[in-house]
């Protein structure tokens, strides 16, 4: 993709990740955004790019710069910058880096939104996708831990919320108690 005008003036003629000049400059949506405004995207260089979306990082010291880079004022290059040092936190550079950065939250969610899309999904019993808001049905009794009730199989535990760190458990009221249930023990109503 061309570079807007925007993005050459704010990057200077130079990846805003490694500062090489380059004459193949492109601009790069920060995924999961897209390219439909500037300030969603980076100028990199051909190295850059192609190692970004080839997921490369096996030269952990090729991405050194990016301990400079977090501190940008440009939150897309921030973004960038934040998802490439945790992909090498296991580095004693870069989890010192991400030890000593203060981060806006919103630019870490932005970082982490990508790996959150590419998280198991939830599944019932019979591997239906579920849904938040979906409507369940209970396919065995189930005791319910700090209550003096069982969930009877059978019954339905209308608009589910997923636990969002973990598939295999949805959040619901059953006899208006808000509970925890595993998605092995409900299909899909």
């Amino acid at each position: 993709m061309a570079l807007q005008k925007v993005l050459e003036d704010r990057s200077n003629n130079e990846c805003e990740l490694c500062n090489q000049k380059d004459t193949e400059l492109k601009a790069y949506a920060v995924p999961p955004k897209d390219d439909s405004k500037p300030e969603n995207q980076i100028v990199v260089c051909a190295t850059c790019l192609g190692k970004i979306t080839e997921v490369d990082y096996a030269d952990a010291n090729y991405w050194r710069f990016a301990t400079g880079t977090i501190w940008s004022e440009v939150p897309a290059v921030q973004c960038m910058s934040y998802k490439i040092l945790t992909k090498l936190k296991d580095t004693d550079w870069a989890g010192e880096t991400l030890d000593s950065v203060f981060l806006d939250e919103n630019i870490v969610e932005w970082a982490n939104a990508e790996d959150d899309l590419a998280q198991e999904p939830h599944k019932d019993c019979f591997g239906a996708l579920l849904s938040a808001g979906d409507n369940v049905v209970l396919v065995q009794n189930l005791n319910v831990k700090g209550t003096s009730f069982t969930a009877q199989k059978g019954t339905v535990v209308k608009n589910i919320r997923l636990v969002h760190d973990d598939p295999t458990h949805i959040e619901g009221k059953v006899n208006g108690t808000a509970i925890y249930i595993l998605t092995k023990y409900l299909k899909k109503n």
